[in-house]
Protein backbone atom coordinates (compact mmCIF):
# COMPACT_ATOMS: atom_id res chain seq x y z
CA UNK A 1 0.00 0.00 0.00
CA UNK A 2 1.33 3.89 -0.73
CA UNK A 3 2.16 6.25 2.13
CA UNK A 4 2.86 9.58 1.31
CA UNK A 5 6.28 10.54 1.62
CA UNK A 6 5.68 13.98 3.25
CA UNK A 7 2.66 15.41 5.62
CA UNK A 8 -0.04 17.58 3.63
CA UNK A 9 0.58 21.01 4.78
CA UNK A 10 -2.64 23.07 6.31
CA UNK A 11 -2.54 25.51 3.24
CA UNK A 12 -3.07 22.43 0.59
CA UNK A 13 -5.64 20.28 3.02
CA UNK A 14 -7.98 23.26 3.13
CA UNK A 15 -7.79 24.29 -0.57
CA UNK A 16 -8.91 21.05 -0.95
CA UNK A 17 -11.33 21.43 1.25
CA UNK A 18 -12.66 24.71 -0.03
CA UNK A 19 -15.60 23.39 -1.81
CA UNK A 20 -16.94 20.92 1.50
CA UNK A 21 -19.71 23.76 1.73
CA UNK A 22 -23.39 23.64 2.57
CA UNK A 23 -25.66 25.03 -0.27
CA UNK A 24 -28.62 27.23 0.48
CA UNK A 25 -31.97 25.69 0.29
CA UNK A 26 -33.91 25.75 -2.97
CA UNK A 27 -37.55 27.60 -1.91
CA UNK A 28 -40.56 28.40 -3.73
CA UNK A 29 -44.06 29.84 -3.36
CA UNK A 30 -47.23 27.93 -2.74
CA UNK A 31 -49.70 29.45 -5.49
CA UNK A 32 -52.60 28.91 -2.95
CA UNK A 33 -51.53 30.84 0.27
CA UNK A 34 -48.31 32.28 -1.18
CA UNK A 35 -46.06 30.86 2.15
CA UNK A 36 -42.46 29.84 1.11
CA UNK A 37 -42.10 25.86 0.91
CA UNK A 38 -39.65 23.00 -0.86
CA UNK A 39 -40.32 22.58 -4.46
CA UNK A 40 -42.18 19.47 -5.24
CA UNK A 41 -43.62 18.96 -1.44
CA UNK A 42 -47.19 20.33 0.19
CA UNK A 43 -47.29 23.47 1.79
CA UNK A 44 -47.03 22.79 5.10
CA UNK A 45 -49.01 25.91 5.86
CA UNK A 46 -52.22 24.85 3.90
CA UNK A 47 -51.66 21.32 2.73
CA UNK A 48 -52.03 22.00 -1.13
CA UNK A 49 -50.07 20.52 -3.73
CA UNK A 50 -50.42 21.69 -7.57
CA UNK A 51 -53.74 23.12 -7.15
CA UNK A 52 -55.39 20.62 -4.81
CA UNK A 53 -55.47 19.77 -1.23
CA UNK A 54 -53.43 16.82 -0.58
CA UNK A 55 -52.92 17.29 3.38
CA UNK A 56 -55.48 18.47 6.13
CA UNK A 57 -54.20 21.97 6.99
CA UNK A 58 -52.61 23.06 10.40
CA UNK A 59 -55.13 24.38 12.77
CA UNK A 60 -53.72 27.23 14.78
Amino acid sequence: MALPKRRTSNANKRKRRTHWKLKEVNTSKCSNCGDVKLPHRACPNCGYYNGRQVIAANEK
